[in-house]
């Protein structure tokens, strides 16, 4: 039997979000739209600026979990640009979803917060994002949202 994986730290990467755009309560929940407005990137193995224009977005769950798909683009410092999906689920108790839906700030430690992006670029220096499995966890704070990346 093999040792489990390790993780490596790829980067920590810093959004500001601009204001939820509730869209509604339909079949599968309430659909929201946070639009992203820009961020960077910082570590090891990737760093660069998180350009505006994206968004990350969700749905309510009835249970009060949230499903998130977040598109956004990256502008690594050589200029190659890479699109990134950043899928993931984000739990916590009634009162802390709570006051993380009205933009209040709850302890990263009360909430599962986890993702899973997957990398996307033209840039032949840049293939290898294409070749590994990513992992992240993630803090939802009032205006932005802070996450680490690992690979895998």
């Amino acid at each position: 039997m093999q040792p489990a994986p390790a993780l490596e730290f790829l980067c920590s990467v810093a959004v500001s979000v601009g204001p939820p755009v509730t869209v509604g309560a339909g079949p599968m929940g309430i659909r929201r739209i946070i639009p992203i407005l820009g961020g960077q990137l910082t570590g090891p193995g990737l760093s660069g600026e998180v350009l505006p224009g994206g968004a990350d977005h969700q749905i309510i769950r009835p249970d009060g979990v949230v499903e998130l798909v977040a598109r956004y683009t990256v502008r690594l410092p050589d200029g190659a640009l890479v699109y990134v999906v950043n899928s993931g689920i984000r739990d916590a108790s009634p009162e802390d979803t709570a006051r993380l839906l009205r933009g209040e700030p709850v302890p990263p430690e009360r909430v599962y917060f986890r993702t899973a992006p997957v990398f996307e670029t033209a840039s032949p220096a840049h293939q290898w994002l294409h070749r590994r499995l990513f992992v992240g966890y993630g803090e939802r704070q009032p205006e932005a949202v802070l996450l680490r990346i690992f690979t895998l």
